[in-house]
C-alpha cells in the first residue's frame, strides 16, 4: 500500500479543445503507463464516438507511478474530464474523487465560457488549482496577454503559469513536479472502518457491473463483504483493480486510492453514483454526502421502429444509466408512435450522443421526438403539475398560469461579432443582465427562456460568430409566461408527436413554418391532404398537399367527350370515399426535421 504522502489525485479541467486528451496522453507517455507501441491519440478517449467526434464524454481514471527529481517514488492518479456543459455532471463527480486540479488555458484562444464554469466547479470542490497554459507550439501564442487575461477573469494567480505544449511534450516534466510539490496528499485513516465513494460504474458483457471508487478511509480487498449505504444491498468483492491504463488486478486498495471493483452487482440500482461503501461487519458512522442528482432540462420521446424492439430498448437504456448517471428515463405511450420512453437529458449534445450509444452499442433503430422542456402548471384548483410532454397538457379552461424554465446563459464573444450575438439573445425573448470586456472579448450575461434555447441557439450562435463565441449556462428558476399549445393535425387528426408549446406572440410564425415544412416532408397520395396548426380550436396556418392524378383516361383515344368525363366524374368519386377513409403514414425522419426551423 502507497503511503499516504506519496499519493496525488488530480482532474485536468478546461474549455472543449484546449488539449486537456493530448495532456493526459503525454503524462501517461513519460510515467510510462503504455509502451510506445500501445500508444495512441487521446488513448482514454475508447469510445468511438468520442474519437469521431474529437470530444471526451465520459471522465476516464488512470493511475501513473512517476520518480520525481528528489529520488522518491509518487502515485498520481489523473482524471481527464470532458468540455461541453452537456457533461458538466461527470465534471463534477470526478472533481469530489480528487483534491487538486491542473487548469488547462489554451495560450492562443485564453479564457472561454466554460474554462469559467469548470474553475468555478473545482472552487466550489475546495481544489488546489495549478494553471497550465498549453499550445505554446502554436505562431499565435501570446502567453503574457493570456496571463494577464486569467488574472483579470477568473482572479487566479497566473504569472507563474506552467507553459506547456502537450502536443510535442515540452513542459511536461514541470507539470508533474508541480503536481507533486503543489498539490496537497489525501488524507485518511487505513485503520478506520471502510468508507468509499462510488463515482463511477458502467456495463461490462464480461464481467457485468463495474464500479470505480475513491477510497477514504479503510482498506478494500477481494473477499471482503461490503454493503451500499443508499440502497442497503450487500455483495462481496470479487475483483480489486486498478487503470494504469489497462485494468490491472491489485491485492487492496487503501486510503486516499481511486481504483474499480467487481462485486458481483446484477442491477443498476445497486450501483448509485454516490453512494458510500462499507464492510457490512464494521459500518462507518456516517455516509460521504454524495453528488447533488443531476437535474435534466431536455427531454424527448424515443420509440423503436419496430414494437418488438421495446424490450431491447429499455435493457439498453438501464445500461446507458448505469454509465451515465445524468440521463433519466421513463416508459410512455403516444397514440403515433405506440410504446416508447420520455428520456432527460441535459443538453442537445448529450442527447445526440445518447442516440447515436444506443443505435451503435445496441443496434436499435429509434424515433425521436422534439425535445421539449418541463413546464410548471399552476391549476385553478390550487395544485401544481409538472409537464413533461406537450400532449400531455390538461384543460386550458383549468389552467390559472404556466411557467417556463429560464437560464442564465454567459457568451463570450470577439468584439465585432457583439451586435449579431444581442439581436439573437432579443429574438429569443432574452433579458440582458451584464455585459463587460475581458481584453477585446465582449462577456455577455443574459437570462433566456430554455425552450429557446434548447433547438438550435447554439448552432445559431456559432454560425453568427463564425465559430468564435462560446456558451455556458445555468439553470435560473422559473418564470410565468403567456404560453400556448401549438396541434398540429393532419387530415383533421391531430399528431400528439408534433405538438409544442410556444410563446403566443411566436405561435403563428412557428405553426406556419412547420406546416410549410410539413409538405415539403410528408409524399402526395391519391388525395387532398390538410396540414394546419391550432391553439385549441382556432386554426392559425394551413397548408394543403396536393393529391396525385392517375390518368384514367389514357384508354380514350377519339371519341366523344362524355365518355372521358364520365371516367373522371367517377375518379371524383373514389377520390372523395377515398379522403374519408384514407389515413396519411407519415414518415420518420418527418418528426425531428419538421421543428428544425433554423432561419426558414
Amino acid at each position: 500500500m502507497t503511503e499516504l504522502s506519496h499519493i496525488r489525485n488530480f482532474s485536468i479541467v478546461a474549455h472543449i479543445d484546449h488539449g486537456k486528451s493530448t495532456l493526459a496522453d503525454r503524462l501517461i507517455q513519460i510515467c510510462g503507463g503504455l509502451t510506445e507501441r500501445e500508444m495512441s491519440e487521446q488513448v482514454l478517449d475508447n469510445m468511438d464516438i468520442e474519437r469521431e467526434r474529437g470530444i471526451t464524454i465520459k471522465a476516464q481514471t488512470v493511475r501513473l507511478e512517476y520518480t520525481a527529481r528528489n529520488g522518491e517514488q509518487y502515485v498520481l492518479n489523473l482524471m481527464d474530464t470532458p468540455g461541453h456543459v452537456d457533461f458538466g455532471y461527470e465534471v463534477s463527480r470526478s472533481l469530489s474523487a480528487c483534491e487538486g486540479s491542473l487548469l488547462v488555458v489554451d495560450a492562443s484562444q485564453g479564457v472561454e465560457a466554460q474554462t469559467l464554469a469548470n474553475v468555478y466547479q473545482a472552487l466550489d470542490a475546495d481544489h488546489e488549482i495549478i494553471t497550465v497554459l498549453n499550445k505554446m507550439d502554436l505562431p499565435s501564442a501570446e502567453p503574457d496577454r493570456i496571463k494577464t487575461q486569467i488574472e483579470d477573469v477568473i482572479g487566479l494567480p497566473a504569472q507563474d503559469a506552467i507553459a506547456v505544449s502537450a502536443k510535442t511534450g515540452t513542459g511536461m516534466e514541470d507539470v508533474l513536479e508541480a503536481v507533486i510539490t503543489e498539490l496537497p496528499p489525501p488524507a485518511g485513516d487505513e485503520n478506520a472502518p471502510l468508507k468509499a465513494l462510488l463515482v463511477d460504474s458502467w456495463y461490462d458483457p464480461y464481467l457485468g457491473v463495474m464500479t470505480l471508487v475513491r477510497v477514504r478511509d479503510g482498506q478494500l480487498k477481494k473477499g471482503m463483504k461490503i454493503r451500499m449505504m443508499a440502497s442497503g444491498a450487500t455483495h462481496t468483492v470479487e475483483r480489486v483493480g486498478i487503470f494504469g491504463p489497462k485494468p490491472e488486478t491489485v491485492d487492496m486498495l487503501g486510503p486516499g486510492e481511486i481504483g474499480f471493483i467487481n462485486a458481483g452487482v446484477k442491477t443498476v440500482s445497486d450501483a448509485k453514483v454516490g453512494d458510500t461503501i462499507t464492510e457490512e461487519r464494521r459500518v462507518c458512522a456516517e455516509a460521504l454526502p454524495g453528488f447533488k442528482p443531476s437535474v435534466p432540462v431536455v427531454f424527448c420521446g424515443l420509440f423503436p421502429i419496430d414494437a418488438a424492439d421495446f424490450s431491447d430498448l429499455r435493457d439498453a437504456l438501464e445500461k446507458l444509466s448505469l454509465n451515465d448517471s445524468s440521463f433519466s428515463f421513463e416508459a410512455e405511450t403516444s397514440a403515433a408512435l405506440g410504446f416508447g420512453f420520455r428520456c432527460g437529458f441535459l443538453g442537445l449534445l448529450h442527447m445526440e450522443v445518447i442516440r447515436e450509444r444506443l443505435a451503435r452499442e445496441f443496434n436499435l433503430e429509434l424515433i425521436s421526438t422534439a425535445p421539449s422542456v418541463v413546464y410548471q402548471l399552476h391549476m385553478t384548483g390550487g395544485e401544481t403539475i409538472m409537464m413533461h410532454n406537450p400532449a400531455d397538457m390538461p384543460d386550458v379552461t383549468k389552467i390559472a398560469e404556466i411557467e417556463e424554465p429560464w437560464i442564465t446563459a454567459t457568451i463570450m464573444t470577439p468584439d465585432e461579432y457583439l451586435g449579431p450575438v444581442l439581436s439573437l439573445c432579443i429574438e429569443r425573448r432574452g433579458e440582458q443582465v451584464d455585459l463587460t470586456y475581458a481584453g477585446s472579448r465582449a462577456v455577455v450575461v443574459y437570462k433566456l427562456p430554455l425552450n429557446e434555447v434548447v433547438f438550435d441557439f447554439y448552432d445559431r450562435l456559432k454560425s453568427v460568430t463564425r465559430g468564435y463565441a462560446s456558451f455556458d449556462y445555468q439553470m435560473a428558476g422559473y418564470v410565468a409566461g403567456q404560453l400556448v399549445k401549438v396541434s398540429i393535425l393532419v387530415n383533421g387528426d391531430p399528431v400528439d408527436a408534433l405538438s409544442m408549446i410556444v410563446h403566443r406572440e411566436q405561435a403563428e410564425y412557428r405553426g406556419r413554418a412547420i406546416c410549410t415544412r410539413l409538405k415539403d416532408l410528408i409524399p402526395r397520395q391519391m388525395f387532398k391532404i390538410a396540414l394546419q396548426a391550432a391553439i385549441g380550436g382556432k386554426v392559425i396556418a394551413r397548408e394543403t398537399i396536393s393529391a396525385l392524378r392517375k390518368d384514367v383516361t389514357a384508354k380514350c383515344y377519339g371519341g366523344d367527350v362524355t365518355r372521358k368525363r364520365k371516367l373522371l366524374e367517377k375518379q371524383k368519386e373514389g377520390k372523395k370515399r377515398m379522403r374519408q377513409f384514407g389515413k396519411v403514414d407519415i414518415p420518420q425522419n418527418a418528426f425531428f426535421e419538421a421543428l428544425k426551423m433554423g432561419d426558414s
